[in-house]
């Protein structure tokens, strides 16, 4: 019996659940959508401040990225033997394995293409960070991938979103690139400012000593005993900026900073590029599947996705070894291979990217891929772990920071009308 509607509405619900669990897992509420979306913020705002830890305390940046890219394809692996092999298998939604023989190369290519442009963006950010700092960075390169990015997706999309919602919030990452750009020449200025007040700079001077420099003792040694003060410069002075300059793998002093903006702009149009090609791996809407074949699904397209990216990153940093750039020192396999220093922060930033990228594109799935963009929000994450990490803008001008709370104040802005877009695919 049917009373007042709860016994429809249950049965319903009981055929909905049921249908999930047959079936291959598939995120279909807009619910779902947002907390993978906000779980892949924190991942993908995680990372980078991993491998930018490593490349200051001195390893070489293609070691860091041959260990990230290894435990990268892995998490896709991992993602598609479970997610993707949940339930039975039908015709029209094949689970993973099933979807390996299928004639569905069309798809894969487009799969393929998008691992290619994020892989290249990913190995340009590992530099740019050096020049530009991890925060603006991660700005500048988030808000070139939502402005191109999220405006093909929302035509892929078929329009799903709300584009009174959605492209003024697009607008807000475009001020947020402006922002970001001059955060990047005020801090350098101050850097500058900074250098330049210290007599013989460039000169091995220890008898420089000013009040940003701090003494810390350790407790295990004994002054009694003659053991050594230690000094330690303080985050954001002059000394802090030319021990990290002697301990860090890349070089940026006496290098023009327009360098680091190149790179930065370079990653964020490949970055711009991935998101509409995964989209268009898993919708089809070109129509180059053969009538009958089924969509890929988003467990494998990710997965063709992460092997081109592993295969790219893989094929660069090995002529990197011997090859390298930015004056970099030349390395090899077997050093590579016996170089253990951080090598497990390394795998876990390629963890952590792997499944922040994974969670990413099953939100976009079914809220849409321009919604889904919003992780692009990420350097809220990295600044955060920025300025508690690495120092950061810390000692910075007043005009800095003006900037910098600006640059910050349209990402929020920006991410919370990003989400505020979503949609429901049909």
């Amino acid at each position: 019996m049917d009373y007042f509607g709860f016994s429809t509405n249950l049965s319903i619900q009981t055929e909905g659940f049921l249908f999930n669990i047959l079936n291959m897992y598939l995120v279909d509420s807009k619910g779902g959508a947002i907390a993978c979306m906000l779980l892949a913020l924190l991942f993908l705002g995680t990372w980078p401040a991993l491998l930018t830890l490593l490349e200051r305390r001195g390893r070489l940046p293609q070691h860091i990225y041959l260990d990230y890219t290894i435990t990268n394809l892995l998490a896709a692996l991992i993602i598609a033997f479970t997610f993707g092999e949940i339930g039975k298998s039908t015709t029209e939604k094949p689970n993973f394995i099933n979807q390996l023989s299928q004639v569905n190369w069309p798809s894969v290519l487009f799969a393929m293409g998008g691992g290619v442009f994020l892989s290249l963006g990913n190995l340009a950010t590992q530099y740019a960070w050096a020049f530009v700092g991890l925060s603006v960075t991660e700005v500048i390169t988030a808000s070139i991938t939502v402005v191109i990015g999220t405006t093909f997706n929302y035509f892929l999309d078929d329009k799903i979103n709300r584009a009174e919602i959605l492209f003024p919030g697009v607008g807000c990452f475009l001020i947020a690139v402006c922002l970001g750009s001059a955060v990047h020449a005020s801090n350098a200025a101050d850097n500058e400012d900074k250098l330049n007040s210290i007599t013989n700079y460039g000169k091995e001077d220890t008898s420089i000593k000013d009040a940003s420099v701090s003494m810390e003792t350790y407790a295990d040694k004994d002054p009694e005993k003659g053991a050594a003060i230690i000094e330690k410069a303080k985050f954001g002075t002059a000394h802090f900026l030319i021990e990290l300059e002697n301990k860090r793998a890349i070089k940026v002093f006496g290098k023009s900073t327009f360098i680091g903006l190149a790179i930065t702009f370079f990653a964020g149009m490949c970055f711009s590029l991935f998101s509409p090609a995964f989209n268009l791996a898993t919708n089809d809407q070109w129509h180059t599947l053969k009538n009958g074949v089924p969509n890929l699904s988003v467990y494998a397209a990710f997965f063709y996705f992460s092997v081109s990216c592993f295969l790219i990153a893989t094929i660069l940093n090995v002529s990197f070894l011997y090859r390298p750039i930015l004056d970099l020192p030349k390395s090899s396999i077997s050093a590579y291979l016996s170089d253990w220093n951080g090598r497990g922060w390394a795998f876990l930033a390629g963890l952590l990217c792997g499944f922040g990228n994974g969670l990413q594109f099953m939100g976009g799935q079914a809220a849409g891929y321009a919604a889904a963009d919003a992780v692009q929000a990420l350097p809220l994450v990295s600044t955060f772990w920025g300025i508690l990490l690495f120092g950061e803008y810390r000692r910075s001008s007043k005009r800095t920071y003006i900037l910098l709370v600006g640059m910050l104040a349209m990402f929020i802005v920006a991410v919370a009308v990003l989400m505020a877009s979503s949609g429901h695919r049909k």
